[in-house]
């Protein structure tokens, strides 16, 4: 299967979601368009957790709202639980929604303002008509698992917690239906750094209570790794590389990858600040350039990435990038592993 561009779909019985040739567009004027999200392949098996991470604007957040089908994508599939969502009657995919949520990135935005807690949590499971006793009960459990009391904040309105404590209660909203997929978007870059941490560990506790199968979407190199199995590099609407966290954080094999584990800070006031290691603009997402998108801030860039566009292809076992040029010491260690 190398050089396919599907080539790093996981072809086990247990995938949960199965994602090929995803594309994202939006008309900007008769002529153009912003490319958004381009031909994205990924699968993720049940109770993994898929890390994407990128820089801001290289469509991370927009592919995880194209796999809830939020809006639906321009053109490709989404396969969950073996049932295509693109192109579903939207009768059968309000059927499936219960079993797909998503937790967003401002936790005191996404709750209305005006309800109380116990009512905003409960909402799911009466829009489906559970009855009362059911949904008390639900409510006091999901709260509980999410270290609140409803006992305390059930009758609290968003506008009395911090921003912590909202996503805790935005966290026990998605996991009230029992959801099997849970798609986080920049779930913690809201929060402080101090609460990051307890809201990590919070998802992670509730994956293995709830057997929750993660798209953990983030810009945060740190945050990604902490979480995640997999790990999935988006650059300007592609992946350039996907692959085991640990092996990819260790030894990159994309020049972009590389590049982003070199730019992020570390704790050590006595170290001297390095040069940026990417130029600080990207390319519009309405005219990408050829060839290889991260060509035109790529320092291993050579003719052959402006005409050909690299596909992925193998680069050790389970892993797989997409350039023409691969980091030598990366694709060495990983093929002799």
């Amino acid at each position: 299967m190398a050089g396919s561009g599907t080539a790093h779909l996981r072809a086990t019985p247990d995938v949960l979601l199965r994602v090929e040739h995803l594309t994202v567009e939006y008309p900007v004027d008769r002529h153009r368009r912003v490319h958004a999200v381009s031909d994205v392949s990924f699968d993720i098996a049940a109770g993994e957790t898929l890390g994407l991470v990128g820089e801001t604007g290289c469509g991370k957040s927009t592919t995880g709202r194209a796999v809830l089908q939020l809006p639906p994508p321009t053109s490709g599939s989404v396969v969950f639980e073996g049932e295509e969502l693109v192109g579903m009657a939207a009768k059968q995919l309000r059927a499936l929604r219960p079993a797909m949520q998503i937790v967003l990135q401002d936790p005191i935005s996404s709750l209305n303002p005006r309800r109380k807690v116990r009512d905003i949590v409960a909402t799911p499971l009466r829009v489906w008509k559970h009855d009362s006793a059911e949904i008390t009960t639900r409510v006091a459990e999901v709260l509980d698992a999410v270290g609140l009391d409803v006992a305390r904040v059930g009758e609290r309105r968003p506008r009395s917690f911090s921003g912590g404590q909202a996503q805790r209660i935005c966290i026990a909203r998605a996991l009230v239906t029992n959801p099997r997929l849970l798609v986080c978007d920049e779930p913690v870059s809201a929060l402080d750094v101090s609460v990051q941490a307890q809201i990590l560990n919070l998802l992670q506790d509730m994956r293995d209570q709830f057997g929750l199968t993660m798209l953990f979407v983030s810009h945060d190199l740190a945050v990604v790794s902490h979480v995640s199995d997999r790990v999935a590099v988006m650059y300007l609407g592609k992946l350039c590389e996907i692959g085991d966290a640990d092996r990819i954080y260790s030894a990159p094999a994309h020049p972009y990858t590389d590049a982003l584990l070199a730019s992020v800070p570390e704790a050590d006031p006595n170290r001297p600040l390095a040069e940026p290691v990417l130029s600080p603009s990207m390319p519009s997402p309405i005219d990408p350039p050829s060839g290889c998108r991260f060509r035109t801030r790529c320092p291993r860039a050579t003719e052959r990435c402006g005409v050909e566009e690299p596909q992925m292809r193998l680069a050790g076992p389970g892993r797989f990038v997409a350039c023409h040029h691969p980091l030598v010491e990366a694709a060495g260690e990983d093929a002799a592993a």
